[in-house]
């Protein structure tokens, strides 16, 4: 049996295996580099011996495969997400204009949903443009790789990075429960940041760290991320980075509560590198709080606070 020859270290070597073994699954292709015809009978290369099974050079296959990472425009090899993500934008540069929603075209749009939800935002998300869905971590980079940073976008400029058929209103069936966490950045103090915070959000978010309910379910057990999506806002003097969740405790949701709570937390140490006893708040800068939705509307003390 002819060994496999790389000079990949054994890490590498690994990765590259799996990836292959994915494209190659893909693509219908046995990974013993032979074909095998309707009747299950296997056809083996010239070289090689009836019933012996030929081993793929692993270095020369890895170097047909293309990432996102070696080839932006032309990557052959994707990494499914958990769940397909759709990025939204709006700035006061779109309200009231008809601009194309398709900036990066390599990857395929998705239609609006049809919801009740959806017809009751329809005035406001007028404004709002649908930018491009995604449900690979490759699609992910080529998309981040080809948008304007937080830091670069104009006054009152907004992303809205939600799960594919949830749209970023309050009216949302799978937002009008829910809440969100949040905080309030001067814009002097971390212009250097919020780049990389807001790619972080991101991450978390596309990789289902912030909720670890959803991934700790058992096999086919089917579980719903409280997370629906992440929102980046610049203002004239402040930066705001949201967590938006399907649910909001009540006075007695003591284990809906904890999971918020676990959110909170992680995004405060985990995502934006501060320490979990650290203060925050200061002149236009607040802790890393939580707010339902339904008292965001109230004004003052009404409101109830949740903060990490």
């Amino acid at each position: 049996m002819t060994s496999v020859s790389s000079s990949l270290p054994a890490s590498a070597l690994q990765a590259s295996k799996s990836a292959l073994s994915a494209a190659l699954a893909e693509n219908h292709i046995p990974e013993n580099g032979n074909s095998a015809s309707p009747n299950g009978e296997t056809h083996v290369e010239e070289n090689g011996e009836p019933g012996e099974i030929q081993e793929v050079d692993m270095q020369q296959q890895a170097e047909t495969l293309r990432t996102v990472f070696s080839d932006p425009t032309n990557f052959n090899v994707k990494h499914p997400l958990y769940s397909p993500w759709t990025l939204w934008f709006d700035s006061p540069a779109t309200k009231g204009r008809n601009l194309p929603q398709t900036p990066v075209s390599a990857f395929p749009q998705t239609p609006l949903p049809h919801t009740p939800g959806a017809a009751a935002a329809a005035g406001w998300m007028e404004d709002i443009k649908r930018v491009i869905s995604f449900d690979s971590v490759e699609e992910f980079w080529g998309l981040y790789n080809n948008i304007v940073p937080p830091s670069q976008l104009p006054q009152k400029a907004n992303y809205y990075l939600f799960k594919e058929g949830i749209i970023p209103a309050w009216e949302d069936e799978a937002n009008k429960n829910g809440g969100k966490w949040s905080i309030q950045l001067p814009k002097d103090k971390n212009k250097q940041n919020v780049d990389k915070m807001w790619l972080y959000t991101m991450l978390a978010a596309i990789g289902e760290t912030f909720d670890p309910y959803l991934t700790s379910a058992e096999p086919g057990e089917s579980r719903d991320s409280l997370v629906t999506g992440v929102i980046v806002s610049t203002r004239p003097q402040f930066y705001r980075i949201s967590i938006w969740t399907r649910q909001a405790p009540g006075p007695e949701d003591d284990q809906l509560r904890e999971r918020i709570e676990a959110i909170g937390k992680h995004f405060k140490t985990g995502v934006l590198g501060y320490s979990e006893s650290q203060r925050l708040g200061g002149p236009l800068a607040t802790e890393v709080e939580f707010l339902s939705h339904k008292d965001s509307e109230k004004k003052g003390k009404a409101a109830k606070k949740i903060v990490v």
